[in-house]
């Protein structure tokens, strides 16, 4: 750590927002810097960032949320607009922790979360790291079979190892090789909390899904929007299509795009390191002092 000193231990606790707790592990001091997980199913805020915390903490006060409907947070996601409400709930989060500005880094669910976040309250949001972002180019053409088999995992026959073991391995990264069956088999075992089965935070929509409402390209304060925006996205991600990359780019008046080659949705996870140091570089210059 280079003449640095050690970096307390994660400490992790439930916070009250509004009728929900949310649960939050910290690490590290300096500008805040919110940590926004993916929406598979057994999803969770320190299984997203495992790769990514410890190397951000050096420079940022990191939180890490459990969103809800996942992990020790309150279960239940408006279905009309899951966009807004975890938006809301987590601007709440930074309410409840008196924090008035702070960067956003967002993976898939959690990247349309963060990126609603700026559009509906900019002035918190001091800069955005989007990963395969959900809700952009919705209305181009069809989900993608990853997106499909995450919004199909609580129908049917219901959840179950076979299920997420395809998604993880097929859907989630571009080389499984890392992808340990211990790692497989915590998310399956979070999967089937009785209260997340019971209200899961992702399934298809009944009848024919309105994607349109949920697509940012068709949301003209994208065009506005000022929060500086780094965009990273695996080039073989089969959840949400690269082609987002360059519609955020190009609608977004301060955004710039990065696109991994060989990589699958998980970009944090699968390129930590590259993912670590792009991120770091490019919050830092962007941090109050």
């Amino acid at each position: 750590m280079n003449n640095k000193e050690p970096l307390p231990a994660l400490t992790s606790r439930m916070v009250q927002v509004g009728r929900r707790k949310i649960f939050i592990s910290e690490m590290g001091s300096g500008h805040p810097l919110l940590m926004l997980h993916g929406g598979g199913a057994g999803a969770s805020g320190l299984s997203n960032y495992s790769r990514n915390i410890e190397a951000l903490a050096q420079q940022f006060r990191v939180i890490v949320a459990d969103m809800p409907g996942y992990g020790q947070s309150t279960k239940g996601v408006d279905r009309k607009d899951p966009f807004g409400d975890l938006a809301g709930a987590m601007l709440g989060l930074l309410d409840s922790l008196n924090i008035n500005s702070a960067h956003l880094v967002g993976n898939s669910l959690g990247g349309a979360c963060a990126l609603r976040m700026a559009l509906d309250a900019p002035g918190r949001v001091s800069a955005l790291v989007l990963m395969g972002p959900g809700g952009v180019n919705t209305t181009r053409s069809l989900p993608t079979p990853g997106l499909k088999l995450l919004l199909d995992y609580y129908t049917g026959e219901g959840p179950s190892l076979a299920k997420i073991t395809r998604f993880i391995r097929e859907y989630l990264v571009y080389d499984d090789s890392q992808v340990s069956d211990a790692m497989i088999q915590e998310r399956y075992q979070a999967s089937i909390d009785p209260q997340v089965v019971a209200a899961p935070p992702l399934r298809r929509p009944q009848g024919i899904p309105n994607f349109r409402r949920w697509d940012f390209t068709r949301d003209p304060r994208l065009k506005s929007c000022q929060v500086p925006t780094l965009v990273l996205w695996g080039s073989e991600d089969k959840v949400n299509r690269p082609s987002g990359g360059e519609a955020l780019r190009s609608r977004m008046p301060d955004c710039n795009l990065y696109l991994f080659s060989k990589t699958g949705h998980w970009v944090q996870w699968e390129r930590a390191d590259e993912f670590n140091a792009v991120t770091a570089a490019f919050l830092a210059s962007r941090s109050t002092r």
